[in-house]
């Protein structure tokens, strides 16, 4: 364990890990809204009573008032506020979305929501006037926006065929944002075809600027952030529409090979999960529960990089199988892979373990 705070999203579930132990946040604002769900449910609940009740209900009932279990409540980003103690987090349900605060006394302030688009990815600029995220659109675009941090005045700031999204404040003097940009294509019709690979973007609010720090179109590069003496930090990983991995002859005949024992032992799983759902033991020791119970594993190609302000010729390889990251205050580097949580120390390159947790897909260090 460590003496750092660490917030953690595991499958749109939103917790405090530290020397302390676990402790699960729940939103009240969400909380509410599952609550009014239930109630509209409980008072429609008569279209679904009674000989053909099912297909009545299916036609009357209005998304609202649809069954509070199929209800989807997930928080999707989260990073330090602006104050000691403080979180801010985006929250989505099937309707709406929006952006939180919680205080260090564990208040929740509803700063902006919405159900015109989403909103994920948020960081606070260090003077703690303005806050960065993004917009997802219904087109599939996503632009950057800043708004004020008591939730008002947002804005815009990127426009048109591409995913902009990840923005991070770069320190220094200025009003500067790092983060990851996919172009879409569109076919001869005119419709979009194809993301393309995601380059790192650095935009200057004050000048309009707009430079290329990182961009490979046989890789994605993604979660940028900048540290104080200029590196950037990201996570590189393959992108395979624009560059397939070559299929190796000795792969291909090993895959074949293997096939007739792949069948035999799904054939053998399907026999378990029947056995194991009438009798509650599997058959062959197969256990349903155990197979789900290790979490996904993130390829080993999905690495974080440390790129000098020299540029990307001098990108360093920090750690393999990496899917969220975030600076600690003491300039200690922690990260994820799904499955347990690491710290780099700074000025080191040797990780250690300090957290077990299924499905952490996004870490802030507070």
């Amino acid at each position: 364990m460590t003496d750092a705070i660490l917030a953690c999203i595991s499958e749109g579930q939103l917790s405090l890990q530290g020397d302390g132990g676990e402790q699960i946040l729940e939103s009240p604002f969400g909380r509410s809204l599952r609550d009014r769900a239930v109630q509209i449910y409980n008072r429609h609940a008569w279209k679904t009573q009674g000989r053909g009740g099912q297909s009545l209900g299916r036609a009357l009932r209005t998304p609202e008032e649809r069954d509070p279990s199929e209800f989807r409540i997930a928080i999707t980003s989260v990073t330090r506020g602006t104050h000691p103690g403080e979180l801010l987090y985006t929250l989505e349900t099937n309707e709406i979305s929006g952006m939180f605060s919680r205080d260090a006394g564990g208040i929740e302030k509803r700063l902006f929501h919405t159900a015109d688009f989403r909103i994920r990815h948020l960081d606070a600029h260090p003077d703690g006037e303005e806050i960065a995220t993004s917009v997802f659109l219904r087109d599939g675009m996503a632009n950057l926006a800043v708004l004020k941090t008591d939730g008002s005045g947002l804005t815009e700031i990127t426009d048109g065929d591409s995913v902009d999204e990840a923005p991070r404040w770069a320190p220094g003097p200025g009003r500067r944002l790092v983060y990851q940009s996919s172009g879409m294509g569109r076919d001869t019709a005119g419709r979009f075809a194809r993301r393309g690979a995601a380059a790192i973007q650095q935009l200057d609010l004050d000048t309009g600027e707009i430079r290329c720090l990182a961009q490979d179109e046989g890789f994605d590069f993604l979660s940028p952030r900048m540290a104080a003496d200029g590196s950037l930090y990201y996570i590189r990983r393959p992108n395979l529409v624009n560059a397939p991995p070559p299929v190796s002859p000795w792969m291909a005949l090993r895959h074949t090979v293997m096939l007739p024992f792949r069948i035999f032992w799904f054939v053998g799983f399907l026999i378990d999960l029947f056995v194991e759902n009438k009798t509650g033991s599997p058959l062959f020791g197969i256990s349903t529960k155990q197979a789900g119970s290790s979490g996904p594993k993130v390829p080993d190609a999905s690495v974080l990089m440390r790129q000098s302000a020299a540029g990307p010729a001098k990108a360093t390889a920090l750690a393999h199988g990496v899917l969220a990251f975030d600076f600690a205050t003491d300039g200690s580097v922690i990260y994820s892979d799904g499955l347990a949580v690491y710290r780099i120390p700074a000025n080191s390159g040797h990780s250690a373990k300090i957290l077990a947790g299924e499905n952490i897909d996004c870490i802030a260090a507070l």
